[in-house]
């Protein structure tokens, strides 16, 4: 395992902040994020439920939801709009139907996530193996353990990585649907969020308790809207970076999960530093 220097005074810099009003549908960047005690405002506030089991739709099982990642969504004045891979448009209130279509399989728009709603996710590293379509063993996994409210975030309310992370890997954030992603120095190590573990992290007006590795899933390694697969989002962090996830187990991870002590705003180019 590759072990990062641990974070010190103004360690960092917000290079970048991303929203994804709908879960598992490409999102948006951002100047400056609102955070709430529940985590961005506006993000992962809408979700598909699949009414026949009740489940979360995510591309973590790619078998029935990878098309998700070639939508995208963003924040209009009018509400959240959905745009479909062919350029069609809609308000998320109207376009349960298209996506069913798109999808193969019928879906509603939920706007708060229900109580103990689970998604399916089978191994990751089964998913290479096997491939996309194949039948593999999927365990439900109930969401948002960490975060009070309703929105479908995976986890913890906030999820950021490194720039040395990202470098070392040789992918784009975007695969890794980050909420924030931090600047680091020339030199830092890949990983380096491990080493923030119990620590408090300042941004900008908010202040974060810093909660678990990211477990990484099928998702980093699809196709996101023109882009193609990516295998090695996922194998180069197998290889490298095994870690102890306290209830889940030890597993591949690249970047943190966060809840939020204190809200407020976060910008672009805010300093990160340890309190």
């Amino acid at each position: 395992m590759l072990e990062g220097r641990p974070v010190t005074e103004a360690e960092g810099l917000v290079s970048a902040l991303y929203r994804y009003p709908v879960k598992s549908m490409e999102g948006e960047a951002a100047d400056a994020l609102e955070i709430d005690r529940y985590g961005v405002v506006g993000d992962r506030a809408l979700a598909l439920l699949d009414p026949a089991t009740g489940r979360v739709a995510t591309a973590k099982q790619p078998r029935w939801w990878r098309d998700l990642l070639l939508c995208s969504a963003r924040t209009t004045a009018d509400g959240v709009e959905v745009r479909l891979p062919d350029g069609r448009s809609y308000r998320a209130d109207a376009v349960d139907g298209p996506l069913s279509a798109l999808l193969g399989r019928t879906v509603a728009m939920a706007s708060r996530r229900p109580e103990g709603a689970t998604v399916e996710r089978p191994d990751p590293e089964a998913v290479l193996a096997e491939g996309l379509d194949a039948d593999i063993e999927a365990p439900e996994l109930e969401i948002a353990q960490g975060t009070p409210g309703g929105r479908f975030v995976d986890h913890s309310p906030l999820h950021l990585i490194t720039t040395a992370t990202l470098a070392a890997i040789g992918v784009e954030a975007l695969r890794y649907r980050p909420n924030v992603v931090v600047e680091t120095p020339e030199g830092t190590a890949a990983f380096v969020e491990n080493g923030w573990l119990g620590r408090r992290l300042v941004l900008g007006e908010v202040e974060l308790e810093t909660t678990l590795p990211t477990p990484r899933c099928s998702v980093p390694t699809l196709d996101h809207g023109g882009r193609g697969r990516e295998p090695r989002a996922l194998r180069y962090v197998v290889e490298h970076n095994r870690v102890d996830v306290p209830g889940f187990g030890v597993l591949p991870c690249a970047g943190l999960y966060a809840t939020v002590v204190r809200p407020g705003t976060v910008r672009a180019g805010d300093a990160l530093r340890a309190v």
